[in-house]
This record gives C-alpha cells, structure tokens and sequence, in this order.
C-alpha cells in the first residue's frame, strides 16, 4: 500500500513539473510577439526597411504608368521623397480606387498616397499628413453638350463617378443619377461615347489630359472656388508616423524637392 502511494505521489510530482515547465515554455515563446505588438506604425516600418503604400495606379498624372510601364507620378514621387526621407523603402500596392480604403483598413498597406481629398467625415476614421497639394473640382461634359453649365444643371442627368469618391457626393447632392466607374479613364471614355452626360473630376487630372489630348471633344462646364486639400491617408493611433511623414514634407518644400516635384507635372506650385 505504501510502495503503491509513493508511486501515486511521484506521478503527480511529475505532472506539476511538466506543468510548469510547459507555462515556461509558453511565456518565453510568447514575449517576442508581444513586443513586435508593443512597436508603433513608424518603428515597424524602420525595423522593416520599407513603407508600404497603398495607390492606384490608373490615375494620370498622380499615379499611372509610362510608356515604358514604370509606375510614376506626382503622388509616386511625393511618397517616394517621403519614403527615403524616413530612410526606407517605397513599396507601392496598386489597388482599384473603390477598395482602397478597405485595403488601409486591413493593413495591406501601411498608408495611401492617391489624391485622397482631407474631409471631415474622413478624418472621424482615419489620420491625415499635411496637404500635399490642392486641386478644383470641374465638372466636365462634351463640347456638344450646352444642357449643362453649372452644377445644378446635372439634376435628371448621368454622372460617371468612383463610387467611394467625394466626387459622387457632389453629383448626388445635384440631383445626378450616378453611373459607377472604376477611375477618371473610364469616366471620360463613358463620356465620349455618350453613355454618361457628365463626369465631376480632379481639376489638375482633367487639365493633363487635356494636355496629352488636345483635341479631346469635352470642355469644362463649371468649376468649384474652393479648392479641394489632399494628403497622405493612414489608420488612426499612429501619431508618430504622422508627424515623421509631415517633417518629410516640410523639409521637401524648404529645401526645393517639392517644387521640383510639381514643376515637372504642373508646371507650376500645387501645395497653394
């Protein structure tokens, strides 16, 4: 009975030890990840070596690609400035416009950099960079087309939009029956082949068009006074990368990058 009890005591010995062992084991295996959670947004990236950017891709002259199939842009340019700036990597992931705020939301990317309009709505959910530029909404019809000549004038009528876009909001707000489209190229082709009537679009978008295609049948029927601020788009809590992003571009406008940077799309200073 005795020799029977020891064995029984030992057994059970041994089990604590295990046990023990094994929640060791779990702590050691576990402290790793909770320090890369402890990490802010810009300390991860560092570590990294590399930001990773959500953008379009198909939104000429912001972000597209040449002849050659390089992906550029002013809005390429400005976040690889800022990229290098923080002593990273870019590393762009294009995204359709109508999924890329989704995209930040799962963090598939660490920020945006696409003609992301600053609004307030938007900034109840998400942090913004200071403006990178600003750009005029025009409100852009065919040549032929005499029907419309303000914004009021696209009530009853079909308004090609991006349907996450502020620009969908404004033709809604006027009375448009909106037609969905993935970007400014298939807006202004719905509008050419007169499948829409009109179209609301950035204003420095439609003016490079116009200047690659100056014999394009549209014409600009009205534009907004109040010009539209864009920025850098991240997830909120991320207060250090904000300010990391917004030091990038203040020493790019007072040390001339960024001039440069607008010069060679806009021919001119788009920050004002």
């Amino acid at each position: 009975m005795k020799k029977r009890f020891k064995l029984i005591a030992l057994s059970f010995l041994a089990s604590i030890a295990l046990t023990a062992c094994g929640s060791t084991q779990e702590q050691t295996t576990t402290k790793p990840e909770k320090a890369a959670e402890s990490k802010n947004l810009l300390e991860k990236v560092k570590a990294d070596g590399t930001i990773k950017i959500g953008t379009e891709g198909t939104y000429a002259p912001f972000s597209y690609h040449d002849a050659s199939g390089k992906l550029t842009g002013f809005d390429i340019e400005i976040a690889e400035e800022v990229a290098k700036r923080l002593g990273v990597k870019a590393e762009f992931v294009e995204t359709p416009w109508d999924g890329i705020f989704a995209g930040l939301d799962a963090k598939r990317f660490d920020i945006i950099a696409c003609q992301v309009g600053i609004r307030p709505d938007r900034q109840e959910k998400y942090d913004f960079s200071e403006p990178t530029n600003v750009s005029k909404p025009y409100l852009i019809v065919r040549k032929d087309d005499d029907t419309i000549k303000s914004f009021e004038d696209l009530k009853g009528k079909k308004s090609a939009q991006s349907m996450t876009s502020m620009f969908k909001e404004m033709a809604e707000s006027n009375g448009a029956e909106v037609v969905g489209v993935e970007g400014f190229n298939q807006a202004i082709d719905l509008l050419i082949s007169k499948r829409v009537d009109a179209t609301i679009n950035d204003g420095l978008s439609y003016l490079d068009y116009k200047k690659q295609q100056p014999d394009s049948p549209l014409k600009v029927a009205a534009e907004l006074d109040e010009p539209t601020k864009m920025g850098i788009m991240l997830r909120k809590e991320n207060k250090e990368l904000v300010e990391a992003i917004n030091k990038a571009l203040a020493d790019m406008k007072n040390d001339g990058k960024y001039l440069s940077i607008s010069q060679k799309y806009f021919e001119t200073d788009v920050s004002k």
